[in-house]
């Protein structure tokens, strides 16, 4: 019933919606009389609903800041006047302070190539400018969407530029995210530097080594990692920006490129620079495919240690329980008093749909032919998500989970004592066939190797304890 009431409820709006006549090349559609979207968009949104997310708003913004640099770049060339020109500009101005985002309605996963959402870009930047001009939405005839937003551009050139300007963008708050993670991790190195632990290969006892140096070598494969990250940055500050349709630049004025990108550069502030081949930059994604690989590597690192820390932390009787784990929240809505490794299992989720989504992108990025990648919106989609899932969840990963872990001496060193592995030390003194024997003997009798060597007179409490420094 609630349904049904609000299905009516809908239809009694839509019923109530005043609407005008938009027009483009293949003829007259229906549009909202409030919105700022057009012809091509009203198209659009009837096409394609897939996954229910209109567009990153890092996208809305890269766009907006292409499109007033080109009429920036437009002006300085004359190609266009500076009545309409500065109305683009001004129109662009007033998107980038907040206003109109929602009028960008187009699907993340759209057109191929992104047509239609660069399309939803000239649309809504063009009856902001005729509003400013004091004429009506729809009255393309003073200012086009294709002839003057859209002028010395194509979706060829602009989306794969405004795919770099948004994942920069957003790579800006990733890469510290992943910083606050090291210094996390570094930490920890230094508090548990004087833990001793036994070692394990193949998930059985090992050498010791201590608990201080695992958490180094964390450190090490996720700044590592991060290296990688921040060197992926530079060929994504490359940009196709002037490339128009296929690479060579059709239809632009003398200077434009060069200006245009000054411009998005300098409203941008990022370190942007002409691409040295334009046909590379719209048949290749090597940029986008090596940042979202750089994503996968990171993603492999952390998730593997987030596994460690949940096995560390197992128990707190039939685990392993040589870590602590601050509580965030009950562990259980049965079990009493339960807690549970809730955000190393989050962070490893992230790192699954990280890995998902580079696998997209590789498909993606191959998956192009001639001279131009048409996979463009799904590609973006997946590396802004895995930023986005990075950049909001490391933080709290690092300082709820990694900043609380707390070591159990007791069971570390219990560990090392009991484990028959730690005979390997000896074999130097008393050679591997007398350790092996000693190795089963302490398995057999569950006397620890200590006790055995000890007992048999082989060497004495104090050269033990030396041979463990």
């Amino acid at each position: 019933m609630i349904s049904k009431g609000m299905n009516n409820k809908s239809e009694n709006n839509k019923v109530n919606m005043k609407f005008r006549l938009d027009q483009d090349s293949l003829g007259k559609v229906k549009i909202p009389a409030d919105a700022y979207y057009g012809a091509f968009t009203g198209r659009a949104i009837n096409q394609y609903h897939v996954t229910g997310n209109k567009a990153h708003k890092n996208l809305i913004e890269a766009f907006v800041m292409i499109k007033r640099s080109a009429a920036v770049a437009n002006m300085k060339t004359k190609a266009i006047d500076a009545k309409r020109g500065k109305a683009i500009v001004s129109a662009c101005d007033k998107i980038l302070s907040g206003k109109f985002t929602e009028q960008f309605v187009v699907d993340m996963i759209n057109s191929g190539a992104g047509t239609a959402f660069n399309m939803n870009s000239n649309e809504v930047i063009s009856n902001v400018a005729l509003e400013i001009l004091h004429k009506k939405k729809g009255q393309y005839e003073f200012l086009h969407p294709n002839d003057h937003v859209n002028m010395s551009q194509s979706s060829n050139d602009t989306y794969p530029t405004a795919m770099h300007v948004a994942i920069l963008m957003n790579l800006k708050e990733t890469i510290p995210a992943v910083e606050i993670l090291i210094k996390s991790l570094s930490k920890k190195a230094k508090e548990f530097a004087s833990f001793k632990k036994i070692g394990r290969t193949h998930l059985m006892d090992a050498l010791p080594i201590t608990l201080g140096s695992e958490f180094a070598a964390y450190t090490t494969s996720i700044t590592k990692a991060k290296n990688n990250l921040v060197a992926a940055q530079k060929e994504l500050q490359n940009v196709a920006l002037g490339g128009t349709a296929v690479g060579n630049g059709a239809n632009t004025p003398k200077g434009y490129r060069k200006i245009a990108i000054a411009e998005l550069s300098k409203i941008s502030k990022l370190k942007l620079k002409p691409e040295p081949d334009m046909q590379f930059s719209l048949q290749s994604k090597y940029p986008v495919a090596n940042a979202s690989g750089a994503l996968r590597n990171l993603a492999l690192e952390i998730g593997k240690i987030a596994n460690d820390i949940r096995l560390m932390a197992s128990g707190p009787i039939a685990g392993l329980a040589e870590l602590g784990i601050p509580a965030v929240h009950a562990g259980s809505s049965i079990m009493p008093g339960k807690v549970n490794p809730s955000l190393a299992e989050c962070m490893n989720m992230i790192c699954f749909n990280i890995i998902g989504n580079d696998t997209a992108v590789s498909y993606a990025a191959q998956g192009g032919q001639f001279e131009l990648n048409v996979m463009l919106p799904g590609m973006l989609k997946s590396v802004l998500e895995s930023t986005d899932m990075l950049k909001n969840f490391l933080p709290i990963f690092s300082a709820n989970l990694i900043d609380g872990l707390t070591a159990n001496k007791q069971k570390l060193q219990e560990n090392i004592e009991n484990s028959p592995v730690i005979v390997t030390l000896l074999t130097p003194k008393i050679g591997y066939l007398k350790s092996a024997e000693l190795f089963k003997e302490s398995l057999k009798t569950g006397k620890t190797i200590r006790e055995l060597v000890v007992s048999k007179k082989l060497m004495t409490n104090k050269e033990i304890d030396s041979l463990f420094r």
